[in-house]
């Protein structure tokens, strides 16, 4: 089979029934990054692939990260200097493939006179995270007087800062990502499929052979043919490998939660900032009106399922934010919203939580069965290239070296991002009439697929309105998700395809009408589409 390069539309929509029309060379389970990127690199390789995830792309892990890209200045404290510098490499590799979607950010690090970092060792740490870069760095760190620091952010606390370094990383869209991951698998030949479920695997003898799967939205049974199956279940990687008839955990899973609050700081930079309580350092990022202050990292063998913040998570991130910040006092009326996710983690007695390693492991069962443990957003694209690799080198065919570094993501065939930003404003607004803050907003969503998405107000200009007044989604932007991005309820809209849910609405307000609209290019009884909005309010009513 040859790959696929083209960037055309794609006419299939969600058919579980297909996969069992045709066997294939691999299998994955799971659709958030790490499987969505090791199903683009094998299409890409001119294999056949399917993927399956039980619930959207990138509803777990994958879309409650920190939305950061970054070198992982942290890991320099364990002297771990090869995932610094794989990830300095990868992060420059995903700005060039997907420029609208990782962009850089100027970062903050105040030291304190009571910081368990000196100043001396954070400006050590710097000079040695930028020779680590290879000149890969957006710009390289500078160190600011507490004064010249104070000046450019007045929210910092001023009672014994010694000065501030400066240095840069890059933020990133995280449920975009994955799913601009899946959209090139799809276009390499791929099939994906989300809300279905693997309930068992198919055996030749005692090799895995292929899965059982379990249509989510119609309850239908179906079982795929594959020579090789991947798991790349994130969390629920030992709950998978349990149905093969593997007990023995592989994974020791830590919960991040991450809080929104009114924003907090007056710069464009995110602050690092250390906890008082247990030195750990934590992050407040600008985002638009709010700031996202996040992670903790707790041990948590709980369900994935139903993973969620504790009230012990947002204290903590409250108090140590109030800590560091010259602000108002912050209470949990404070927050607009809060989520969490389990990082899988690969088990290592006796560390502690925080300091459990991002190292990815693959696992290869006696039954044939490759499995992926723990590894980091920002490493995904080589975490997939590896597994690719093994699974390549099993098959006997697709080897070679991985492409994934030099094609384009999908909407990532910018060039220059700031440039194409300029040459488009103009164009867009004369032709469609839409204000220029809008039209960013869309730019930074889809990138070079913007044109394909204001296309479809071509055939129904009215598409170009607000989903209800003065709502920052765009009906034509729901119509995209349903048609092209397989959207398949209100929260696929409004918490991945776009980050309404994680606004001061929460997209309540949109919901009413994006569940209208979803029901009627989805074709589906009115009872499903009052279930979904049932189903979102109970999840979104509060923080």
């Amino acid at each position: 089979m040859t790959p696929n390069f083209s960037t055309g539309s794609i006419p299939r929509q969600r058919d579980p029934q297909r996969l069992a029309r045709q066997r294939y060379d691999v299998m994955i389970i799971g659709g958030g990054i790490n499987g969505a990127g090791i199903a683009r690199d094998l299409a890409l390789r001119g294999l056949r692939v399917a993927l399956a995830d039980k619930g959207d792309f990138a509803s777990g892990t994958s879309s409650a990260s920190t939305k950061l890209i970054h070198g992982g200045l942290r890991y320099l404290e364990r002297f771990d200097l090869r995932l610094v510098f794989e990830s300095c490499r990868e992060r420059q590799i995903l700005q060039s493939i997907a420029p609208h979607l990782v962009r850089p950010l100027p970062f903050f690090i105040p030291v304190y006179k009571d910081d368990p970092r000196s100043l001396l060792t954070i400006r050590a740490g710097m000079t040695l995270y930028d020779l680590l870069s290879l000149l890969r760095n957006n710009r390289n760190h500078s160190i600011l007087s507490a004064a010249e620091g104070l000046e450019r952010e007045p929210a910092l606390r001023k009672t014994g800062l010694q000065g501030v370094a400066l240095y840069w990383d890059c933020r990133m869209d995280d449920a975009r990502l994955c799913l601009e991951n899946i959209q090139a698998a799809r276009e390499a030949g791929a099939e994906v499929v989300n809300y279905l479920e693997v309930t068992g695997f198919s055996k030749k003898g005692e090799r895995v052979h292929g899965v059982r799967l379990c249509d989510r939205e119609t309850g239908e049974e179906l079982e795929v043919e594959a020579e090789v199956v991947v798991n790349a279940a994130g969390p629920w990687l030992d709950k998978v490998c349990a149905l093969d008839g593997e007990a023995e955990p592989k994974l020791r899973p830590t919960r991040g939660t991450h809080i929104l609050v009114p924003r907090l700081t007056r710069g464009r930079e995110a602050l690092y900032l250390t906890a008082g309580r247990d030195d750990r350092l934590f992050f407040v990022i600008p985002w638009g009106n709010l700031s996202l202050i996040g992670t903790t990292d707790i041990d948590d063998r709980g369900d994935p399922d139903t993973v969620a913040p504790t009230t012990e998570d947002i204290d903590y991130l409250l108090t140590e934010t109030a800590r560091r910040l010259q602000t108002a006092p912050l209470s949990r009326g404070d927050v607009v919203a809060a989520f969490a996710g389990l990082r899988p983690l690969v088990d290592e007695t006796g560390a502690q939580a925080s300091r459990v390693s991002r190292e990815h492991r693959i696992f290869e069962s006696a039954s044939g069965l490759i499995s992926i443990g723990g590894g980091k957003y920002t490493t995904y694209r080589a975490v997939a290239s590896e597994t690719a690799a093994l699974v390549c080198s099993r098959l006997g065919r697709g080897q070679g070296r991985s492409i994934t570094h030099r094609i384009p993501l999908p909407g990532g065939a910018t060039g220059d991002y700031a440039a194409f930003v300029r040459r488009l404003l103009p164009e867009l607004s004369g032709e469609y009439g839409l204000p220029p803050a809008r039209l960013e907003s869309l730019l930074r969503q889809y990138g070079s697929r913007t044109h394909r998405l204001l296309a479809l107000l071509k055939d129904d200009p009215g598409l170009i309105r607000p989903v209800v007044e003065d709502s920052p989604l765009l009906a034509v932007q729901v119509v995209y998700a349903v048609e092209t991005e397989l959207a398949r309820t209100p929260e696929d809209v409004l918490r991945r395809r776009t980050q309404l849910a994680l606004g001061t609405g929460r997209g309540l307000d949109e919901l009413a009408a994006v569940a209208a609209l979803m029901a009627s290019r989805l074709q589906v009884p009115a009872e499903r589409a009052n279930q979904w909005q049932k189903d979102y309010r109970k999840k979104y009513s509060t923080p």
